[in-house]
């Protein structure tokens, strides 16, 4: 693969003397907001489904990973050919109803499978411990349940989920109807209970909790747009309007958007 030789050459030449003042400059601590902010650029091109744009994003992802191993090189750690080989190797163990005898009755038992291999190369000691510890918490609150899921600790229906969900959101309610603080400890504690439930129905749902929030956001945006139209059509401002005008806009935005 020339390609991927050439853009491997390119990361050591940015980082050589006479290279790039900025790229030489670069730690492994100053890159870390451009990687994620690059992951997330490449989520959100998989959500567009837009061939040229994804295209385009995995190779801003695949040049941050080939410019970070190519500073471990320098320091003597390794090259990104030990990186290939080294997952190469991991994903060839890991599938062993692929690349083995065993076999699989469905995905369910190859993440009880993938959980059982890390733990005897001693990877972990425990189910959760490789879940990261700087992950968003809605991705977080999802891998920890799928995980623990892994090794039978799950609802057995995802009805149960909801009559849970229905419980936790009861316990916040019942915490601010008694007056608590709403910024105190307990209401947020509840708070946080509602939310990991949340997560976890979105995983049995098998709907993705980042991606439905995100969805709902750009809905939302719409439409606040559409009300923020709507009014100036009328010669108003939205801040100048009542809430229940406000309302009242909103009401007719889905309309139009021919949700009743």
């Amino acid at each position: 693969m020339r390609a991927f030789d050439d853009l491997v050459e390119l990361c050591a030449r940015l980082r050589a003397p006479g290279g790039c003042p900025w790229d030489r400059q670069q730690t492994f601590q100053t890159l870390q907001p451009y990687l994620i902010e690059e992951a997330y650029e490449v989520v959100e091109a998989m959500g567009e489904e837009d061939p040229e744009t994804l295209r385009g994003e995995l190779g801003d992802l695949l040049f941050h990973v080939l410019f970070i191993a190519d500073m471990a090189r320098e320091r003597g750690w390794f090259d990104i050919e030990g990186v290939c080989r080294g997952i190469h190797a991991k994903m060839v163990r890991r599938h062993p109803h692929v690349f083995g005898e065993v076999e699989v009755d469905g995905p369910a038992e190859v993440v009880r499978n993938w959980e059982a291999i890390k733990q005897q190369e001693g990877e972990s000691n425990s189910t959760l411990a490789g879940v990261p510890r700087n992950l968003p918490a809605l991705l977080k609150a999802v891998r920890m349940t799928e995980k623990a899921a892994a090794v039978g600790f799950d609802w057995e229906r995802v009805n149960d989920v909801g009559a849970k969900l229905q419980e936790e959101v009861s316990e916040l309610v019942g915490e601010l109807e008694a007056g608590r603080d709403p910024r105190g400890e307990r209401v947020r504690e509840e708070l946080g209970d509602v939310l990991f439930v949340m997560a976890n129905l979105a995983r049995q749902l098998g709907v993705d909790p980042e991606s439905a929030l995100q969805e709902a956001n750009r809905k939302f945006a719409r439409r606040f747009a559409g009300m923020e139209s709507l009014a100036g059509e009328r010669g108003v401002r939205l801040a100048e309007l009542t809430l229940a005008e406000q309302d009242a806009l909103w009401d007719e935005v889905k309309r139009r958007e021919g949700e009743p």
